[in-house]
């Protein structure tokens, strides 16, 4: 009877229906996602990167396809008419000389931009860049809202084919300036939505060396163009060759690239990104399992600090299916970058070093543009010599950090350039200001691809484009200047070069460290990160 008795109370102690299957459902973000499940760089972000980083070529076109088409031809004698073959033709009757490769052979023989004119060439060039600067600020915000990384791709792409064959048809210079205005609205976009795009998809421990990375494309994009160049002697035609590549690159790559995770993660969109992520770990070779939901950075942690704060009760990172739906989109600006105490002095600090940056980059290129070679070849050999840069800074960047290697470069490049400020140009001087110059720009070629990583790595994904296209606005800004100082003459390049190297470094003392730190999503998950 006892037995009995026993038996019924356990009974009714036990639950009419049997417990529910284990729906334990875990929170993660996307860098925790990609380091325990779906890979950090597997063979889906190789080949995303390879495809996505191709634009960078393209820009490379659009942006160094002046050097050639704004080149001063050679000039010879007319035979039986009156001129010294080494004077200036500035002091020559036009009928006494003649351009070799007749006038079609640039934009200075077509309209006469010598004398008098020649700072038009210069005008060309700033302009341009003055495009690209503002380019950067509207793609850099379109690419964080509505267009998205892959949309803003397709669009600047796009202009560019346009603008860059429409310049093949200027009537005149003043068309000419016009159409490249436009070309370099379109070409300031490209490089940081393709970068965006390339990197958002790796791993925290493989995105500083792929980063580097993809400025390979644009010194190979650089070289390819010189040997184009010499190919197509006539600056109409090259407009369009080297703007035809464009047009190739949406019919037949752009179809094979998708769009970032962690833009579908802010726009709301939480059932594409977990799609893509389930593909990237399928094509991988892993498996993202059923039980892990894609999630912000901040809604991890608040899951985390829940889960404290329950002393890891039943309710541990249970979420309900309605929380796995689609949710309202997370937007900012460069409005709320500088509303923010954290990203504000990142940003201040951001826009200085690619200012200075650019003004030693672009600067050194112009001024080392001295050796005994042809124009085609000198072009070839400096594509080339910054690609060793590039590949001891990917060596270096994740075993000492960014910002010592943000520090070391710029101060590497300064202390020669102050080297070269003290060097005459008379003799074996000479030949030691060259090297010293050489010197700068390996050093700043390495500092200036190392600031897409760094800012990229800076802010969150939400403004995360918005605020490297304000950086790539300065570091237009500094292109535009950087002519200017070189006409300065004597040893005052050297010495702005210098003084900008140095000082950059010392702001670059102002910046967090980044190394394996995760991308975050919203301004309250890098605030969480901090604390």
């Amino acid at each position: 009877m006892a037995a009995t008795f026993s038996s019924l109370s356990d009974d009714l102690r036990s639950p009419i229906l049997p417990p529910p299957a284990n729906n334990k459902t875990e929170k993660i973000c996307i860098d925790e996602m990609l380091q325990k499940y779906c890979g950090e760089f597997g063979n889906w972000q190789l080949k995303h990167f390879v495809l996505t980083s191709l634009a960078w070529a393209l820009e490379a076109f659009h942006t160094m396809v002046m050097i050639f088409a704004d080149r001063e031809p050679d000039w010879k004698c007319v035979s039986g008419r009156e001129c010294s073959a080494g004077g200036s033709v500035c002091s020559m009757s036009p009928e006494s000389w003649e351009w070799i490769g007749g006038k079609a052979a640039s934009t200075v023989s077509e309209w006469s931009l010598i004398c008098g004119d020649k700072f038009k060439v210069g005008l060309v060039q700033a302009v341009f860049f003055a495009g690209c600067m503002i380019g950067a600020g509207v793609f850099g915000h379109l690419s964080d809202s509505s267009l998205g990384r892959k949309g803003s791709l397709t669009v600047v792409c796009a202009l560019n084919a346009i603008f860059g064959c429409l310049t093949a048809f200027s009537p005149n210079y003043w068309t000419y300036v016009l159409l490249r205005l436009l070309t370099g609205f379109s070409s300031g976009g490209v490089g940081l939505c393709a970068f965006v795009l390339a990197t958002e998809p790796i791993g925290p421990s493989k995105r500083g060396t792929a980063g580097m990375s993809t400025f390979y494309f644009f010194s190979g994009g650089i070289a390819i163009l010189s040997g184009v160049a010499y190919t197509f002697q006539t600056w109409r035609t090259l407009y369009i060759v080297a703007s035809i590549p464009s047009l190739l690159y949406i019919i037949l790559v752009l179809p094979f690239i998708t769009e970032s995770p962690r833009w579908y993660l802010v726009r709301g969109r939480i059932n594409e990104a977990t799609n893509l992520m389930s593909a990237i770990a399928s094509f991988n070779g892993k498996h993202l399992p059923d039980g892990v939901v894609l999630a912000l950075d901040e809604e991890v942690s608040e899951s985390k600090q829940a889960s404290n704060d329950l002393e890891y009760s039943s309710d541990y990172n249970l979420i309900s299916y309605k929380e796995m739906k689609n949710k309202d989109a997370q937007v900012g600006s460069i409005v709320d970058v500088m509303l923010n105490p954290i990203t504000r002095i990142r940003l201040i600090v951001a826009i200085a070093l690619n200012f200075l940056g650019s003004v030693v980059y672009y600067g050194l290129s112009l001024n080392v543009a001295n050796l005994e070679t042809n124009l085609y070849m000198n072009v070839l050999l400096n594509s080339v010599a910054e690609m060793p840069a590039f590949t001891i800074t990917a060596v270096l960047l994740d075993r000492f950090g960014r910002k010592p290697l943000t520090i070391g470069t710029m101060w590497f490049s300064g202390f020669f350039c102050l080297l070269g400020s003290l060097m005459s140009s008379i003799g074996v001087w000479k030949v030691i200001k060259m090297v010293c110059g050489v010197l700068g720009i390996f050093g700043m070629a390495g500092t200036y691809n190392l600031l897409f990583i760094y800012t990229t790595e800076l802010f969150p994904t939400v403004v995360r484009n918005a605020a490297l296209g304000t950086a790539t606005q300065a570091a237009q800004m500094g292109a535009i200047l950087a002519p200017l100082v070189v006409v300065l003459g004597s040893w005052l390049p050297f010495g702005v070069f210098a003084a900008c190297g140095i000082l950059g470094g010392m702001f670059a003392f102002y910046l967090p460290e980044t190394l394996n730190m995760p991308l975050y999503d919203t301004f309250n998950g890098l605030e969480a990160g901090l604390t």
